[in-house]
């Protein structure tokens, strides 16, 4: 018999899943996008993140299952071609996620110890190597990953928690505070398109859904687990935001941007707290890239399962998924060939995209899920709105990065139509 979970446990992989690595990844790419607005950017994105976990709490009651995202999308739009494409794109955004979080490991690690003269090259090295220990202990053992997320979300909230409160008491008289003021801020439409490029940084509530048959007294629970999670994680980000812009000067910001938060911590604690909130950033993006790849093969599972991928997905290699050492391999792929502004972007498109469908989903079966309408509407048009926000920003900066995310989302499709058709002729 399963062992049910608590509130207290459902409230933490909520938790976990958002103040993972996305936080240590992005806020730097928030500061250079936002300025002084950066708190209102993850505000924002809060906002949305917030709206739409209404429909997963909906979602999750009515549906309670481990394919969580996969199983609410195949329940709103039947298994077909445009439910198979927007879960591949689920696992396409693990992989993402993956080589984010590898990819922030890889940005701090050289911080405590150099490999060569190059930066760079000790990242990719530190990225690539993460990765296939991470996914070493997910062949080991899955009880093993369980225990280093439990004991990795203790310690990065009390080092989290412990920079907030150093940091408030640090803001006191700091010249810089004044780059939190209006005057600082980018305009509306660059504070809105910095808190979709940062929107990563809140996707791990969706973790819940996964986890929602085995929450106890799930009617009082499962609502609580999602919104205290999110709300609790949008004042985390707003305060440390305002803590790191309030600290140093942009261009110290600037040019810190991929250990930005560590950076943060100089002024109030010196090397010290450099160190610490290195260490803190390690253990964070680690734990991540752990459930991560955990989560990636399991979804890779589901869509064998449902048809929507080819079965050889459901076959086991050394006892886990087949989908794990894929998941891997792409991970280390992308780490290596991307740079980070590109996988955030493309990372927030993806689950931007990926949310405004179950928000749909939620406005589509309000009925039977016994949810109003207006709350799912306004997630899905938010979530459209913020999606073609962030590409249309971007296409002025990087094209690239858009055509990268585009077409990432339409191989998803194409890949679906091609199983689909080769499936119907095999029948």
């Amino acid at each position: 018999m399963n062992k049910k979970i608590g509130l207290k446990e459902a409230i933490s992989i909520g938790i976990g899943g958002m103040v993972g690595g996305g936080i240590f990844a992005v806020l730097g790419l928030a500061v250079a996008l936002a300025k002084g607005g950066t708190p209102i950017s993850f505000l924002i994105a809060g906002i949305i993140a917030l709206i739409t976990s209404y429909s997963y709490v909906k979602l999750s009651l009515k549906y309670p299952n481990k394919g969580g995202t996969v199983k609410f999308v195949n329940q709103g739009f039947g298994i077909g071609v445009f439910s198979g494409g927007i879960n591949n794109l689920l696992w396409a955004s693990y992989i993402i996620m993956l080589a984010l979080y590898a990819s922030a490991f890889g940005s701090y690690a050289p911080n405590l110890f150099q490999l060569t003269q190059d930066k760079i090259v000790d990242s990719h090295i530190y990225a690539s190597a993460i990765v296939i220990i991470a996914t070493s202990i997910n062949y080991y053992s899955i009880s093993v990953v369980s225990k280093i997320e439990s004991y990795a979300v203790i310690i990065k909230l009390i080092i989290l928690l412990s920079f907030v409160g150093f940091g408030l008491y640090g803001l006191i008289g700091n010249p810089n505070l004044e780059q939190l003021s209006p005057e600082q801020w980018e305009s509306p439409f660059k504070l809105l398109a910095a808190g979709m490029v940062i929107f990563v940084a809140y996707e791990g509530f969706e973790l819940i859904a996964n986890a929602a048959p085995d929450i106890e007294n799930p009617e009082k629970n499962i609502p609580r687990a999602y919104y205290w999670s999110v709300i609790f994680v949008i004042f985390l980000y707003i305060i440390i935001a305002a803590i790191t812009v309030g600290s140093l000067e942009f261009s110290q910001i600037a040019t810190a941007q991929d250990y930005v938060l560590a950076e943060a911590a100089k002024p109030m604690l010196g090397k010290i707290g450099f160190t610490i909130i290195t260490i803190a950033a390690l253990i964070s993006t680690f734990s991540a890239i752990n459930a991560s790849l955990y989560g990636g093969s399991r979804v890779n599972y589901e869509l064998a399962q449902d048809d929507e991928l080819p079965k050889e997905f459901t076959r086991k290699l050394w006892n886990q998924p087949v989908g794990l050492l894929i998941t891997a391999l792409a991970t280390i792929v992308l780490v290596n060939t991307l740079k980070l502004e590109s996988i955030s972007t493309t990372g927030s498109v993806g689950f931007l995209l990926i949310f405004a469908v179950v928000n749909f989903t939620g406005f589509k079966l309000s009925k039977e899920i016994n949810g109003k309408k207006s709350i799912p509407l306004l997630g899905t048009i938010l979530c459209f709105v913020a999606m073609i926000a962030l590409l249309v920003q971007h296409f002025s900066i990087s094209k690239s990065d858009v055509f990268i995310a585009l077409g990432i989302i339409t191989f998803c499709f194409v890949l679906e139509y091609l199983f689909k058709k080769t499936e119907h002729k095999n029948l």
